[in-house]
């Protein structure tokens, strides 16, 4: 029961995610908030990213991400950014549908080459955790740069601020 919900969330967090990087102006790519923060596309590159981690994460027990090499091209190209989301989203969207229920239970674990850095953990933890909140967590960091830029944010849940505020 679970997964055919997390279906109906993924499309629709998907279909948010993609309004969200459609946002993203090609002239503010090189915006950083901070010296320590990643530049605007770098952000979106990563959100476009974590979509491409649910196969590691839904189709093997041990994930060695290092071995992993999924070619990004430039995060200083917004449509490269959104081609590379659009190929990722429809293999996580395979990789979702492909799991079953007892397999949500099974131990996974990511490792960077010998170096265990998640897990053991129950698989369906990590996917809650580490590919779902994970990109929402960005997605916000994502409006805030929008909105330190000038840029008008997407209505994900809803109207916006901007938008109820144009309507009076």
């Amino acid at each position: 029961m679970i997964l055919k919900h997390w279906l109906q969330e993924f499309e629709q967090e998907s279909n948010n995610t993609r309004k969200l990087l459609q946002s993203v102006p090609q002239k503010d790519l090189s915006y950083r908030p901070s010296d320590i923060s990643w530049t605007m596309g770098e952000l979106a590159q990563h959100i476009a990213t974590i979509y491409y981690w649910y196969v590691g994460t839904l189709t093997q027990d041990v994930y060695d991400i290092a071995a992993d090499h999924l070619e990004r091209g430039s995060p200083n190209d917004i449509k490269e950014t959104l081609t590379l989301f659009e190929n990722n989203v429809k293999k996580a969207r395979a990789a979702l549908a492909s799991l079953t229920e007892e397999e949500l239970s099974d131990e996974w674990t990511m490792k960077v080459g010998s170096k265990v850095v998640l897990g053991p953990l129950p698989r369906e933890i990590v996917a809650r955790s580490f590919l779902f909140n994970h990109i929402y967590h960005h997605r916000g960091e994502m409006i805030v740069y929008l909105r330190a830029t000038g840029n008008k944010v997407p209505g994900l849940y809803g109207p916006t601020y901007e938008d109820s505020m144009s309507s009076n």
